[in-house]
């Protein structure tokens, strides 16, 4: 998991230095998406920041990726991966033990053939894990939207709970649940669907790192594609929460998932809820494929390792 966001946080930090040079911005918010997990940023008056006043324009992805490395060191691609990691690290280790476990009892329960096993056993796993890490957005998004030390930040999470309650620590769920419990629920529903069929291809009972590789990239990229509305609106009421509480403004009446849906539709027409499209995949696909391999891996391994123990044992 810390591999894969090591991986992904240099994408994240050239796409955030591309975007704030948009003038037109400043004082805005808004979410950027790495696949794995969301970042909340505030535009702000780029001439007050030091590397604003460095040379040269960014043109692109890879010309931001070779002007920061050449001006701020290579380093400067992983800037803010501690508050990535913060939500990332619990939330994928609750999610994935939570998934193998739920699995194994269905198994025992509805049979190992069950195509509603790998359904029930994601949807459950994930609306857990974001259930259990939801009050760590608050930290997170404090901590990325402004330079906080550690005092400061619990400071402006009391005034926080102060002012709105507890309650307020899980402002997002819904969205966020309508998003990645269906998402959960499609995509190992299709990752165990081509897992088997890749198995039974190349005559192999366990899964390749290979056939783990490619079942994930495929699965995430279906997945991501279907539930891409859902992020669209979670990305909409996210960045509309941080505006006004950054610009100080009185905060309109939350909407319903359904009414911003409407509202997009309205305003963009139908294809704005599947703005984004590319990049979405761009950066799920290979976050999939990179986890669940690695995951599958870790697991043989370990497993191989225990087995091995256990017959020099006896």
């Amino acid at each position: 998991m810390i591999s894969v966001e090591m991986l992904l946080n240099g994408k994240d930090i050239a796409g955030v230095n591309c975007f704030l040079i948009c003038n037109i911005l400043l004082g805005k918010c808004f979410v950027y998406s790495n696949g794995l997990m969301d970042h909340v940023y505030v535009c702000e008056d780029g001439k007050s920041k030091a590397w604003y006043k460095k040379p040269g324009h960014f043109r692109g992805m890879l010309d931001a990726f070779v002007k920061i490395i050449k001006l701020e060191g290579i380093k400067s691609l992983w800037s803010g991966l501690p508050p990535t990691l913060i939500m990332a690290v619990p939330s994928t280790v609750i999610y994935f033990t939570s998934y193998d476990q739920l699995r194994e009892v269905l198994i025992s329960k509805l049979g190992k053939d069950s195509d509603y096993i790998p359904v029930l056993a994601g949807s459950i796993s994930r609306l857990g894990s974001l259930t259990v890490v939801s009050p760590l957005e608050l930290i997170r998004t404090k901590m990325q939207s402004r330079q906080l030390s550690y005092k400061q930040l619990r400071i402006c999470i009391n005034n926080t709970l102060a002012k709105d309650g507890w309650l307020s620590l899980w402002r997002g769920w819904g969205p966020t649940a309508l998003r990645d419990v269906p998402f959960s629920a499609m995509y190992w529903y299709h990752y165990e669907c081509i897992k088997k069929r890749l198995c039974k291809t190349f005559d192999v009972h366990e899964p390749t790192f290979l056939i783990s590789f490619t079942s994930g990239a495929a699965a995430g990229s279906i997945a991501a594609t279907v539930t891409l509305p859902f992020d669209v609106v979670k990305t909409h009421k996210q960045t509309e929460i941080w505006e006004y509480e950054t610009l100080n403004l009185s905060q309109k009446k939350s909407t319903s998932t359904w009414t911003v849906m409407k509202t997009i539709v309205a305003e963009h027409g139908f294809t704005g809820l599947f703005a984004g499209i590319v990049p979405r995949l761009i950066k799920v696909a290979p976050a999939c494929a990179i986890m669940i391999s690695t995951y599958e891996f870790g697991k043989s391994f370990f497993l191989e390792n225990e087995i091995g123990m256990e017959y020099d044992h006896f």
